[in-house]
């Protein structure tokens, strides 16, 4: 009967897993390791990097809420955290799987709204850019997470016996990043 009315609801399921999630934007907030957003006034609407901040320009039409500055602010939050992801994450998976003992093939960024990483059979992985706007603990527990499935491309209980080997407070981490969201 449960998997009957899950099987029913799946559609519904999709959709609420696939709403967009609330994006704020605040005076001061961080993005990433690195970078923080400053807000100003002026006479024209404007986002711009200057070194690690993200400077945002407001006129008397735009509001820290307006569709367009929260949309112009989410494409420059992307191209960071693109950046710093590609300047931390190769070496930080490259370090955790020589200790470890992994090996895998290649690496690819994305910014997939529902996943932080994946790995294919080909030992390829993928990581989500939105990984740095989580605390480190729970990045390294993405990519050991994504290094055991090169071992095991599945979640079975050789695959969680093969994470925990690693972090042994894996538990802890996995239920701390149920807290966030992938989505940028």
């Amino acid at each position: 009967m449960v998997r009957r009315m899950i099987s029913g609801s799946r559609s519904d399921l999709r959709k609420i897993v696939e709403t967009r999630p609330l994006f704020v934007v605040k005076d001061g907030m961080t993005i990433g390791k690195s970078h923080s957003l400053h807000v100003r006034s002026g006479l024209v609407f404007n986002v711009q990097r200057r070194g690690l901040q993200l400077i945002v320009t407001l006129n008397a039409d735009k509001t820290l809420d307006s569709d367009t500055v929260k949309e112009e602010v989410r494409r420059h939050m992307r191209l960071i955290l693109r950046k710093e992801a590609k300047a931390h994450l190769p070496k930080r998976l490259e370090y955790l799987a020589r200790l470890h003992g992994y090996e895998f093939s290649s690496l690819r960024f994305t910014h997939a709204s529902s996943r932080w990483g994946s790995c294919n059979n080909k030992k390829a992985i993928s990581l989500n850019i939105a990984l740095m706007t989580l605390p480190f603990e729970l990045i390294d527990y993405v990519l050991i997470h994504e290094l055991a499935h090169t071992v095991h491309l599945n979640h079975s209980s050789a695959f969680w016996k093969e994470v925990s080997r690693v972090d042994e407070a894996y538990l802890i981490h996995r239920k701390k990043l149920k807290q966030y969201n992938p989505a940028i």
